[in-house]
């Protein structure tokens, strides 16, 4: 097998709207490829599904940064992932992850979840009642990025005053709006984040809600609980998990539909195809882009290759969920696809916490649209839409056309 690293070009925009046809070419190439990824560094692709998905369960393969023999991948973290390594969730590894999982999963619970179901749909028809009169939004902006930071900030107990500033650090952090990165404007995000979140905490400390940093607060496990710094490491993994990604799924699966008028037409006419469209969504074309990182531990033998200690794995999902081996059809959107067991949510311990919250609000929400804003339509040529770089993938901005309605929510 060719082991001449391949560049993933993130700066080439052609590759960021539709980085398939190479994705298909690799996986075709071989089940372990060498690449270079965002920020120059080599890593190591898995690309078919089965090795994908004992990839994400094997212990030899690190979630711990510290384990990469690269030192540019600790110095390319943002500040608040640096300073947040031990407390994370995402960048632990049992017996850590254990116990900081066990008591999040304590207050972050599927009954927690169901019960926002009717404020998700309430929030969603009042974004929508903004832009229904006017015939046309950028989807986006108007909807799709308001959606999940106002259900987040209500989620953690953010007082409605403070949305507004907490809404701008968070986009500075993540670099929502930016093609490029400015480590800068993160860090001192971060600084202002980091000192709100702390006041938050003292606050919820002193008067408990009905929310879930109280929960966290209060959560306990064999007199066990989390401190103060997996506290705010949680907070910030939520915004990650529960924000960015969930912009993603309802602008990429929007985006989808519009490229398939044919898929859109059944789901508008059967919205009970509903659940099984939101994972088509997230099989075909995921928020996350190419995969999963981790970090061999010792020499790793993946599908025959010798992956050498220190290396990062990027398991890469959004390939491995179009293998044809897995999922007969791979590059065609299927809204009635069955037995859909895609990884963009990752699989085992790491398995994403937040995913029953993704899939509630992305079918509350493109539900919704196809209801509500009838005659929908791309108000660009699809070669005009601009997508994410890097690790994140998702429509940067959705200009959409409709047929003007009244206040119907």
């Amino acid at each position: 097998m060719n082991q001449e690293p391949v560049l993933l070009p993130y700066g080439d925009p052609a590759f960021l709207a539709d980085p398939f046809p190479l994705y298909r070419q690799l996986r075709e190439d071989g089940p372990v490829r060498r690449a270079v990824i965002a920020g120059g560094l080599d890593a190591w692709l898995v690309t078919r599904y089965e090795d994908g998905l004992a990839a994400l369960s094997d212990p030899r393969l690190s979630s711990d940064v510290r384990d990469a023999s690269d030192p540019r991948l600790m110095e390319q973290l943002p500040a608040f992932e640096r300073e947040s390594m031990t407390s994370n969730m995402l960048r632990t590894d049992p017996p850590d992850h254990t116990r900081l999982r066990r008591l999040v999963s304590k207050a972050f619970t599927a009954r927690r979840v169901a019960e926002l179901q009717p404020r998700i749909q309430e929030i969603t028809d009042r974004l929508l009642d903004a832009v229904a009169p006017v015939g046309r939004a950028e989807l986006i902006a108007d909807f799709a990025l308001p959606l999940p930071v106002t259900v987040i900030s209500e989620l953690l107990g953010v007082p409605v005053d403070d949305r507004h500033d907490f809404q701008r650090w968070t986009d500075d952090m993540l670099m929502r709006g930016a093609e490029r990165p400015d480590p800068g404007a993160m860090n001192e995000a971060w600084q202002h984040m980091h000192t709100y979140v702390t006041g938050l905490l003292e606050n919820k400390r002193a008067r408990p809600g009905d929310d879930l940093l109280s929960a966290l607060i209060n959560a306990r496990d064999e007199e066990q609980r989390l401190n103060e710094d997996e506290l705010i490491a949680m907070v910030f993994l939520l915004l990650v998990a529960g924000y960015v990604t969930t912009v993603n799924l309802i602008g990429s699966g929007i985006a989808a539909l519009l490229a398939h008028p044919d898929q859109l037409r059944l789901l508008r006419d059967n919205p009970e195809l509903l659940p099984t469209a939101v994972e088509e969504f997230l099989r075909y074309d995921g928020p996350v882009s190419p995969g999963i990182a981790r970090f061999a531990r010792e020499d790793v033998e993946i599908a025959g290759t010798t992956v050498p200690r220190g290396a990062t794995v990027l398991i890469a999902s959004a390939i491995a969920d179009r293998d044809p081996a897995r999922f007969p059809a791979p590059d065609r959107l299927d809204v009635t696809r069955p037995d859909n067991g895609h990884l963009a949510f990752g699989h085992g311990i790491h398995y994403c916490l937040g995913a029953p919250l993704a899939r509630l609000e992305g079918r509350t929400a493109i539900g919704t649209v196809l209801r509500r804003l009838p005659g929908l339509a791309l108000a660009v040529p699809p070669a005009e839409l601009t997508w994410r770089p890097g690790g994140l993938r998702g429509p940067m901005r959705l200009p959409v056309t409709f047929s003007p309605v009244g206040d119907t929510g």
